[in-house]
């Protein structure tokens, strides 16, 4: 069973690549992100969300909420908002670690 991952918001430094090569089955989001779309990209049954439009950190409580297993990760240039940080995993700036690396950690 490969890990299952969602990666929401546009994918300029090409995570979602990195990690479908790393074996990750990822389904990709994009546009004004809500439960419904959350849900319907399999958030129920993913590991990992990868969120790159820090704009719409929002989802990032409400895909904690439901699925508690879930690992979180904002991978983007912006900071965090500060009410977000207790609920994410990691916060990683893709200029300062490029897609493969990021991907092969998440997964190893």
């Amino acid at each position: 069973m490969s890990l299952r991952a969602i990666v929401a918001g546009p994918d300029e430094d090409g995570i979602g690549d990195a990690l479908e090569a790393e074996g990750v089955d990822v389904a990709r989001i994009g546009g004004v992100l809500s439960r419904p779309t959350l849900e319907e990209a399999g958030v129920l049954e993913a590991e990992l969300y990868v969120l790159t439009d820090i704009d719409q950190a929002t989802t990032i409580p409400i895909v904690c909420d439901l699925n508690e297993d879930i690992r979180t990760v904002a991978y983007g240039e912006r900071t965090v908002p500060e009410f977000v940080r207790g609920q994410l995993d990691l916060a990683l700036d893709p200029q300062l670690m490029d897609a493969t690396l990021v991907a092969e950690e998440l997964v190893g």
